[in-house]
């Protein structure tokens, strides 16, 4: 490797370092969704211990941004079977625009991430499961 490209290698590490560097610092200034507490006992419960808070929040940022993305996702696959049954019932369904997120819908989303879900066999999946039979028809 020639000198001229050892230095444009050295000088691309350390604009990461001070991009690293000024993204850190600007966790300190940031409150995520996820509270510290929350992420510390949860790592802590997985043996990681950091008295660090910034890599604490960056934790709770990366988490954040995962729950947003399953959730992004499980509301794609909601809209595509929602409208797979407004095509097949026009008419009833035409009133009621309500987008109903079901644990098939989120399941679909997280085995996209790796995760797989097993729910229980009396986990309702619909929303007129477990009302009483006279007020399903409305």
């Amino acid at each position: 490797m020639n000198q001229s490209q050892s230095q444009q290698t050295s000088e691309g590490r350390h604009e990461d370092d001070t991009a690293l560097a000024d993204f850190l610092a600007s966790l300190m200034d940031y409150t995520p969704t996820i509270p510290d507490e929350l992420v510390e006992h949860y790592l802590g419960k997985s043996g990681f211990q950091c008295p660090d808070v910034r890599l604490i929040r960056l934790v709770a940022v990366a988490t954040q941004k995962f729950i947003a993305d399953v959730a992004t996702d499980a509301l794609q696959h909601c809209k595509a079977r929602q409208s797979a049954i407004v095509k097949d019932k026009r008419d009833k369904q035409q009133k009621d625009k309500r987008l109903i997120l079901t644990m098939d819908d989120l399941s679909k989303s997280l085995r996209e991430y790796g995760v797989n879900v097993k729910h229980q066999e009396y986990f309702a999946d619909s929303p007129s499961a477990g009302l009483d039979p006279a007020s399903r028809e409305e």
